[in-house]
C-alpha cells in the first residue's frame, strides 16, 4: 500500500450526534459471555478471547440504549455470533478467498434464520439458530423476518467480497460503495433495532424512500468509519485489501495520506446530508420510527465510541488486551460540506434527490 499508518495522520471524526449507552450493558455483557461459552461456536480458548474481546454488548448498548435487558442480550448475541463468523468465515479464514465453498456455507447459514429444524455441519449454524430462536421468542413475525431478508443481504455483500479476492480484483468507487453497504454487516444490526426497542415500524414508514436512504446513509457511515478503525491493524499485519483507502488509492491514483483524506471528507458529505433529510423526516414521525431514526443516530455515535477503543481494532498481538476507556477526540466540523451526490458514485447519487421527502 505503500506508505504505513504511522506515517499518516488519522483525523479526528465529526459525528455531532448523541452519545448514550444502556444503563445495565457490563450486567448483560457477563451473561453475554457466559451464553458465549456454552454455545460450542468458538473452537479454542483464543477465538473464544477474540469473540468477547468484541465487547459487543457494549457496542449494541450504544444502538438501544433503553432496550429491555433480555432483548439488548439476544440482539448483542447477534453481533458476537457476526463478527466470529466473520473473522473465522469471511475476512480471513479458509474461505476468504474460495468462493463456491463460502457461498455453499452461507446458503446453510442463512437457513438457520429462517427455519428453526436447519442443521449443518459448521459450528456456527447452530449457534445463529439458537439466537433467532431467541429473537422469536422476543420480536414479531414481521420483525423477525426482516432481520432474515437483511441478513440474507449481508451474506450476499460478503460473497461479492469473497469473489472480488479470489480473483484479486479491485472494485472502482461505485462498486465498492455498493458492496460496503451490503458486506459491512449494517443491514441486519439496524433491522435488530425493531427487536431491541420491542417496537414494530409500519411498512409504509419503513419502506419509504426518505427512511430507506437514510438507514443506507447510517450503514456506510459506519462501514467507512470501521475502515478507519481497522486500517492499523490491517497494515500491521498486512491484510489491508478492500476498503475504502485500497479503493481511492487505486482508483484515483492516491498516496494513503490523500485517500485518507478523501475519504474522510466523503464521510462526512454523506453524514451531513443524512442528519439535514433526518431533520425533515423525524418531526412527522410516529412513535416507532421516531424510535428507529433515534437509533440510526445512536448507531452512528456508538459504532464510534466503541470502535475507537474496542481491542478487535487496537489489539496487535496474538491475544486481546483489555478494553480501552480513554477519552476521545473529535472534528468540530466536517473536513468537506460539498453539496449534491458524491463523485463517482451513481448508485448512491439517489440519497439527495429532493423529492425524497
Amino acid at each position: 500500500m505503500g506508505s504505513r499508518v504511522s506515517e499518516v495522520e488519522l483525523p479526528p471524526l465529526f459525528c455531532p450526534l448523541e452519545s448514550a449507552v444502556h444503563p445495565r450493558a457490563r450486567q448483560i455483557e457477563k451473561r453475554a459471555e457466559e451464553w458465549i461459552g456454552r454455545s460450542g461456536m468458538c473452537h479454542s480458548q483464543e477465538e473464544l478471547a477474540w469473540v468477547v474481546a468484541t465487547h459487543s454488548t457494549d457496542f449494541y448498548a450504544r444502538f438501544v440504549p433503553g432496550a429491555d435487558d433480555d432483548r439488548l442480550l439476544a440482539t448483542a448475541l447477534w453481533v458476537y455470533w457476526g463478527f466470529g463468523f466473520d473473522d473465522a468465515r469471511c475476512d480471513r479464514g479458509p474461505l476468504s478467498t474460495r468462493p463456491a465453498q463460502f457461498n455453499a456455507l452461507a446458503c446453510q447459514v442463512q437457513r438457520a434464520c429462517e427455519n428453526d429444524t436447519a442443521t449443518g455441519a459448521d459450528r456456527y449454524i447452530g449457534a445463529l439458530r439458537d439466537i433467532v430462536r431467541l429473537f422469536r421468542s422476543l420480536g414479531t413475525p414481521a420483525q423477525v423476518g426482516r432481520f432474515a431478508h437483511a441478513h440474507r443481504a449481508w451474506l450476499s455483500g460478503v460473497a461479492w467480497q469473497v469473489g472480488n479476492q479470489a480473483l484479486g480484483r479491485m472494485p472502482g468507487l461505485n462498486d465498492f460503495l455498493t458492496m460496503r453497504l451490503l458486506s459491512s454487516g449494517g443491514e441486519p444490526t439496524f433491522a435488530m433495532l425493531e427487536i431491541a426497542n420491542g417496537a414494530e415500524v409500519p411498512d409504509r414508514d419503513l419502506y419509504r424512500p426518505a427512511v430507506r436512504a437514510l438507514k443506507e446513509m447510517a450503514i456506510l457511515v459506519a462501514g467507512l468509519d470501521n475502515d478507519r478503525h481497522s486500517l492499523p491493524k490491517e497494515q500491521a499485519r498486512d491484510q489491508a485489501d478492500q476498503n475504502i483507502y485500497t479503493v481511492l488509492m487505486h482508483e484515483r491514483d492516491l498516496t494513503l495520506q490523500q485517500a485518507v483524506e478523501a475519504a474522510n471528507g466523503l464521510r462526512d458529505r454523506v453524514l451531513l446530508r443524512f442528519l439535514r433529510l433526518h431533520d425533515r423526516v423525524r418531526p412527522t414521525a410516529g412513535p416507532e420510527l421516531a424510535a428507529y431514526l433515534q437509533g440510526l443516530r445512536h448507531g452512528i455515535r456508538g459504532n464510534n465510541e466503541w470502535g475507537l477503543r474496542v481491542p478487535r481494532y487496537l489489539s496487535l498481538g496474538r491475544w486481546p488486551d483489555a478494553m480501552e476507556d480513554t477519552a476521545l477526540t473529535w472534528a468540530e466540523e466536517p473536513s468537506d460540506t460539498r453539496p449534491g451526490p458524491l463523485e463517482g458514485a451513481p448508485d448512491v447519487a439517489w440519497w439527495w434527490d429532493d423529492d425524497l421527502v
